[in-house]
Parts: C-alpha cells; structure tokens; sequence
C-alpha cells in the first residue's frame, strides 16, 4: 500500500488554555489552523475552525480527532472534510466541550494533507458590560504543537473603534498569529468610559469612654476615574483631601457610639490617565521605605539594580509570585514584599503588590498601593478576594516623561498566563483608597466592621447608564458683626462649601470693595471633594473713624475657573463707634452711671447734714 504501517490515530488536540494529551503517533502530523470569529451586534458569535493536518511520515494515517474547547457555552456545532458532512460528537466536561470527529476521508502518505472544519455558536466570546463591550479570546496551551495558528476577529461596525487591543497590535489588525495568540490569548475592549454606580456603607464604633474624632475613606477622583458623590448619610462634619488624593469623610463619635454611614454615587472610568505632575518632594516621598515595603532589605535592592525598570519589575513579579486561592478563605496575613520572596508560591494580591512598589522604590521609582473594586466574569483568571468585602489591590508607578501615575496589575497579568497589564489596564479597576505616604492607611470601603458584623456585604458596585445631573457646585457663607465699628479692623470668615456632586479643583476668589481696604484680595483653595468646605480668616479696614455706611464686597471666581466667573455680594454695615450698638449702649450705660453717681451723691448729703 505504499507504506509500512498504518494506524487510527485518535489524536486529542487541547486547545485554549488546557494542557495537550496525545497519543505517541501524534508527532507523526502537523497542524495548521485559521479561526475566524465572527461577532454580531448582539454579541453573539460565530466561529469557523479550518484546520489541516499533514503527514510527516508515511506510516500513520488520522482516523479521528478531538479538541477542548474552554468555552462555557457552545450550540451548533458543525463538521466537514472533503468527503462530506461529519456529525461530531460534543461532550461537556469541566473545562469546557470535547468535539469528537470521525473523519470521512482516510488521507495516507508521507506529506498528504487532510483538511477539515468546524463551525459553533457562541454568547461567551464577546460580552457588553456596562457601556464596554470586551472580546476574550483563550490562548493555546502549547503553542510549539502547531505549525501555524491565525485567528481573525470580525466585529459590527456599531462596535466602533477598540479602546485597546491586547495584545498590541501596530496596525491595529484583529488577525493575530500563533505568537500574538500565546497562551494568554487576546482581549479587545470596545466604548469610550465606563460608568459604575456604589453604594457604600461603614460601621463606625467609639469604644473609647470619652469622644473622638474619625474619618473614613470615600472613593477618590483620580487621573483614572472622577467620582460623583451624591449622597452622604448622616452628613460628615467635613470631607478633606490628603497628600495621596484620598477623600476622608471627617465624623465625631459620643463615648461607646456606634454609626452606620451610607454613601452613593458614580464613578467615571477613563483608560488613558491624565497627567499628574510631581514635586521633588513628592518623589522623595513616593521612594521611602514603608512596612511591608522593605526597599532597604539587601535582596530587595539587589533585584530591584538588577531590574530597573517598571517593565522589568512587573515581569519579574508577574514569573515569580504564584496565586494561592486558599489564602482568600484562610484570610491570613499579609505577608510584605520581603516575605513573600521568601514564599513566593503563596502570594493575593497583597503580596504581588508590595512586591511590585518594594522593587520600584528601591529602584527610585515612585510607586504607591491602590484598593478598591475590580469588576470580573472570571475570577480564576482574574481573582478578587470578595470574602469580608476584601476587594482587590494593585500597584502604580509613576511615569517621569508621561508625568503621570501609571496602575498594573501584576496579580492579573499572572493568573491570566500573560495578559499586558501592564502597557494599558482596562476599565474595569476602580479605586476607592490610595496607600502612598503610609503603606497601612487609610482603610478602603469594605473594612469598615463591627465586631459582630464581620462577614456583612457593605459594598455594592454595578453599572451606571448616566452620570448624576448636577455636577459642580458651590456655595459662599461669610460670618462677620452685624454692624461694625469704623476705624478698627473689622475680622470675619468666608466659608467655600462644596454643594456638587464633583470635585471642586483649586479655586481662586478675589475680594474687591469699593469703600474698605485693602480694595482686592485673592484667597486660593484646595481641592475640595463634595460635602466638603474651606474656611479662610479676612480683614478688612475703613479709611475713617467716622465712615458711616451701608458697603460690603465682592467675591468672584477666576474666568477660568470650574465656577465660571460666578460672582457673590455680600453685605456689611459700618458705622462710627457711636452709632453702633456698643456705642449706643455705652452712651445710655454712662448716662445711667452719671445718674446713678448723682443720685448716690445726694443721699450721701442728706445724711450727713441730718
């Protein structure tokens, strides 16, 4: 018959993300495939497997064929080779389907080819999330099995352009090879932002016999993310923003109080950061040494001169540190970075973290912690810790020529086998807390507990279809005398309050009068998030002991400012020490006084001529 031998091969392919088994004639064949996924506007997809596989030897022949398939749902599952339609044999496991085929045609001899197809349905593929539409596509899990593998993926043009394409792609072509494909296989994200709605709680104890002041961590607008607070319930005292960019809700507690508070709102997810420069000081402090960042531990700093780089450093860890999901239910504790060297096989987040901002900061590149919701459909590839509201954790470096924080996420790059988390995230990290100046505080929504309350669900995060309406506002109070006294200063606060949804960028004011002086002033405001307020001390002079008037001043917002040029008449009334009411009043409190002096006077008299 030509050749020496001939067998049925049953050669069983795993494709997308699971480990091959074959058998020993395997070797005997080369594969080559070109999937096409075809995506409609519903998400629904279509996918189309031409494969070939050729003979390297003359000895064996492929009866038949299997693949897994790791998808979670497949329908119409069809099959063909040259001589006809093959009914396949689909059987569901836990990783997926198995398609079974019996080929048609026997294709024998040393270079025969025998090609085949295979066509199913699938809703996994391409999925809208909220206001995104992300595409995943699995990997191979021995890419070497095959000569060639091209996937082509063909999306509706309702889907417009993609926000980022992973892996990258130059041209940004939806054809990617054997080697784009990896074993990480590829992600597509489609949509301009994404938009979540929270709804936030904190339990709040005073166990203290006296009262103490406390804060809490709202969610933050970042270079990432702007965040629209529209309701705080009970009020907070004031809402601050510290050196890391943190929201901190300020509240006073009675001895042995308890209070629980609610928080809503939205959260405007970006993809590109915007800049955000940093001072020399800033840098300095961004590279210290913190607990659980050992930047002077001697490994450490070898590895970090050794790596260098941000890139280097994430792939590092990324190789390094392995998963441990038993640690997310044993919630034991957190390691460090130098530790988790040490145990480089038990690492959460936590420990892929600190690992990525130790190295960085030994290196000299800033880099801080970030907690807060990361939304997944996945969470053994991309895993969150949602036992106690215990969310997720990663790094961010700061980038010197963008000048901008950058966030990665080590964690997913490693679970996924290989996903870029680094060169573009997604939209999918929302931050509620920032631990740069201190690697322990402040403590992000979700671990806030009572004792009793421990495994309490206090964070809900979903998708939002609109941003709040009212977004930036504000309002001016002043507190100054109802009347006051020409000739001596006259002293009094202004009050910038907060009264948006939105964070309310460094204001400049000026205050102009007509009457007093100094005739201009400036006053410059933080960044005051919403519920929050500023006060500033302001004096103000007549220029005569004797003005009497009905004045006041001007307050107005710079032209370019948030607020428009928005201007704020406020009211004062000055007069002469006289006609004032301590003036008036001194004057009758005297005259009582002469009379009383007077009448004391004559009674003295009258006794002593009596």
């Amino acid at each position: 018959m030509g050749f020496k031998k001939l067998f049925s091969l049953l050669f069983i392919l795993t494709l997308f993300l699971f480990l091959p088994q074959t058998t020993f004639a395997a070797a005997s064949f080369t594969t080559d495939y070109h999937v096409t996924y075809s995506i409609k506007d519903s998400g629904q997809t279509h996918a189309q497997l031409t494969g070939t596989l050729t003979n390297t030897t003359s000895e064996y022949y492929a009866s038949s064929y299997k693949m897994q398939l790791g998808f979670d749902e497949i329908t119409n599952v069809k099959a063909s080779d040259p001589d006809g339609i093959i009914i396949p044999t689909v059987t569901r496991n836990e990783d997926g389907y198995i398609i079974g085929l019996t080929f048609n045609k026997r294709s024998v001899g040393l270079g025969s080819k025998l090609p085949f197809s295979i066509s199913f349905d699938t809703p996994t593929i391409a999925r809208q999330f909220g206001k995104i539409w992300e595409i995943n596509i699995p990997g191979i899990a021995n890419p070497g099995d095959f000569t060639s593998f091209i996937v082509t993926v063909a999306v509706p043009a309702s889907f417009g352009k993609p926000a980022y394409i992973k892996p990258a792609q130059a041209t940004k072509s939806l054809t990617f090879t054997k080697e784009q494909l990896g074993k990480s296989g590829i992600s597509i994200a489609f949509g301009e932002e994404q938009l979540y709605s929270f709804h936030l709680l904190y339990h709040l104890h005073n166990e203290n016999v006296y009262p103490i002041r406390t804060e809490i961590a709202l969610p933050p607008t970042t270079n990432y993310q702007e965040v629209y607070v529209t309701n705080i319930t009970p009020k907070p005292i004031n809402v601050t923003r510290d050196a890391d960019g943190n929201w901190l809700a300020q509240y006073r507690l009675l001895p042995a109080q308890k209070l629980d508070v609610s928080v809503e709102g939205t959260s405007q997810m970006r993809l590109v950061p915007k800049q955000q420069p940093l001072s020399d000081a800033e840098f300095a402090d961004y590279t210290k040494e913190q607990p659980y960042w050992q930047t002077k531990s001697s490994t450490i700093k070898a590895l970090a001169k050794e790596l260098k780089t941000p890139q280097a450093i994430y792939d590092y860890v990324v190789k390094t540190l392995i998963y441990d999901f038993s640690r997310v239910t044993d919630d034991k504790s957190r390691l460090g970075a130098e530790d988790a060297l040490k145990n480089p096989n038990s690492a959460v987040c936590r420990e892929f973290t600190d690992l990525f901002i130790a190295l960085a900061r030994s290196a000299g590149i800033p880099a801080r912690e970030v907690d807060g919701f990361a939304y997944t459909e996945n969470s053994k590839q991309r895993p969150i810790a949602l036992i106690r509201d215990i969310l997720h954790a990663w790094p961010e470096y700061y980038d010197k020529e963008k000048q901008t924080w950058v966030m990665v996420d080590p964690t997913w790059g490693s679970t996924t086998g290989g996903v870029d988390y680094f060169n573009v995230l997604d939209f999918d990290h929302f931050a509620f807390a920032i631990k740069g100046t201190d690697s322990d505080y402040p403590i992000p929504a979700g671990g806030y507990k009572y004792l009793d309350g421990k495994d309490s669900k206090d964070v809900r995060v979903g998708f939002a279809e609109a941003l709040p309406s009212s977004t930036i506002d504000a309002g001016i109070s002043t507190s100054f005398p109802g009347v006051s006294i020409a000739g001596i200063p006259i002293a009094g606060k202004i009050t910038l309050k907060n009264t948006g949804t939105q964070e309310l960028t460094p204001q400049q004011l000026t205050i102009t009068s007509d009457i007093l002086t100094p005739a201009s002033q400036m006053l410059t405001s933080n960044t005051i998030p919403p519920f929050g307020f500023q006060t500033w001390d302001v004096t103000f002079h007549t220029a005569s002991l004797l003005t009497k008037a009905d004045t006041g001043f001007t307050i107005r917002f710079a032209p370019e400012s948030q607020l428009g040029g928005r201007a704020v008449e406020k009211l004062l009334k000055v007069a002469p020490f006289f006609l004032t009411p301590w003036g008036i009043g001194g004057i009758i409190l005297g005259i009582l006084a002469i009379v009383l002096l007077i009448f004391a006077f004559k009674i003295r008299r009258l006794r002593i001529f009596k």
